[in-house]
């Protein structure tokens, strides 16, 4: 009788493109136990093909286990799943020929797809991560140094604690037992491996990520690239992480400091926190370019991270901070007392401009040239943004559809991380917003 199997699939891409593995893993069906592990560091290519080759060498690796199998795929990646039921199509030209390789390595009608969370799929995910590690160290993938942890509620099902063990149905001496788990490593290996040389070149594939900074993700394989959710394939998108400057000294007084006529540098503590960040940053891999404000506090911010990645700065007069005008270097309270009605004026209206100043419309203006500048320039690309309050307030509110007076609605700390999706068809989506773990 076939047996029944499960495999869990995962892939991930630090950079999206960038240095890129898979992982795969094949349990039993009816016990959980794990039969087979494999994962391969596949050189520079997407997030969706590494996910398409785990897929592949996971389809490989169950039948290497029995060509009769009937498998059940669990992976966390939407879009293959929902392009391999046929319920989305297939639009990106690299995803193609990878998809018909997966349907070529078991018959259609015995291969059935779950989604599931990311948080179910930990096993394939470490193992992508593992083969990334690998990679970058030179080397290749092996089954005997994985740490890779079984999901949450297997781990009493297999005695391996997330390393090759042996099937449930296995007999006979330890030796032949080990031999058998061999040669099953060794089918995936070379299954991979052909699909590796048959597939077209990897090239910004659809999904994101965007790269976008990992805080909220796996650190690593997708550095916090969720899905682009219901929807068609749309390309990757373009990521603006939004850094905003670290203190000066007016930041801990709560000082308007703006553009006009005050340019502070920044304080003993915003060059720790500056230097926070770009260690942030650079362990999370995802920056490819990095664009500043003019003003003095930004480029020192910028440059901070700009040197940890090897990058160098440019500047966009547009991601100044508004010009406050005769506020500058003043406390609300002292606003409140001198000038009363222009404060007044300024809460409710967004043409309203600061005594001498610069209006939030006038400042959204700006920053849209700014954002439409950074998107044509930095097309499928993530790059990090080193502006000030008032412009990521406004990236935000635009990504989001939200009115002006949400603008004093948001908290947004010194060298804090945002970040902003950009797909083709024109939508947004916010990503982070106001992340300080960094700082802690």
């Amino acid at each position: 009788m076939p047996r029944s199997l499960i495999v869990e699939a995962d892939g991930g891409s630090r950079g999206n493109p960038g240095p890129a593995g898979y992982g795969a893993v094949v349990r039993d069906a009816e016990t959980g136990r794990v039969l087979s592990e494999t994962a391969e560091y596949i050189g520079t290519a997407t997030n969706n093909v590494a996910e398409y080759r785990g897929l592949i060498a996971g389809l490989r690796a169950a039948r290497a286990l029995d060509p009769e199998t009937t498998v059940r795929v669990r992976m966390d990646s939407k879009l293959v799943v929902e392009q391999m039921t046929g319920r989305w199509k297939i639009k990106h030209p690299d995803m193609r020929p990878l998809a018909m390789e997966a349907r070529s390595v078991l018959p259609p009608e015995a291969v059935s797809y779950e989604w599931i969370p990311r948080e179910r799929n930990k096993h394939a995910d470490r193992l992508a991560n593992e083969a990334m590690d690998a990679g970058r160290r030179g080397e290749a993938w092996r089954p005997s140094a994985s740490a890779a942890e079984p999901a949450d509620g297997d781990a009493g099902l297999n005695a391996g604690a997330g390393r090759e063990a042996a099937p449930a149905s296995a007999e006979g001496s330890a030796e032949a037992r080990a031999a058998a788990r061999a040669a099953v490593r060794q089918a995936a290996r070379n299954g991979t491996r052909g699909a590796r040389e048959e597939a077209p070149a990897p090239s910004r594939g659809p999904e994101s990520d965007p790269t976008a900074p990992a805080p909220a993700g796996t650190a690593g394989a997708r550095a916090a690239a969720p899905s682009q959710g219901w929807g068609p394939d749309l390309g990757p998108p373009t990521t603006l992480v939004l850094l905003r400057h670290g203190e000066t000294a007016l930041t801990p007084f709560k000082r308007f400091s703006g553009s006009g006529g005050t340019d502070p540098d920044l304080s003993e503590a915003g060059r720790r926190q500056a230097e926070a960040a770009a260690a942030a940053l650079a362990a999370r891999g995802t920056v490819q370019d990095v664009v500043s404000s003019p003003l003095t506090r930004c480029r020192q911010t910028a440059q901070a991270v700009a040197g940890r990645l090897g990058l160098k700065v440019e500047i966009d007069e547009d991601l100044r901070e508004a010009d406050f005008g005769a506020w500058e270097g003043l406390t609300f309270a002292e606003v409140r007392e001198r000038y009363p009605d222009d404060l007044d004026a300024w809460l409710a209206d967004p043409d309203a401009a600061p005594t001498g100043g610069e209006s939030f419309a006038s400042v959204t203006r700006r920053v849209e040239r700014a954002r439409d500048r950074l998107l044509e320039r930095y097309r499928g690309r993530t790059v990090l943004v080193v502006t000030h309050v008032t412009p990521v307030k406004v990236l935000v509110r635009l990504a989001l559809g939200a009115p002006p007076e949400s603008l004093f609605r948001m908290e947004l700390s010194a060298a804090s991380l945002s970040a902003v999706a950009y797909y083709a068809d024109g939508n947004a989506s916010l990503r982070l917003l106001n992340d300080t773990g960094h700082l802690r």
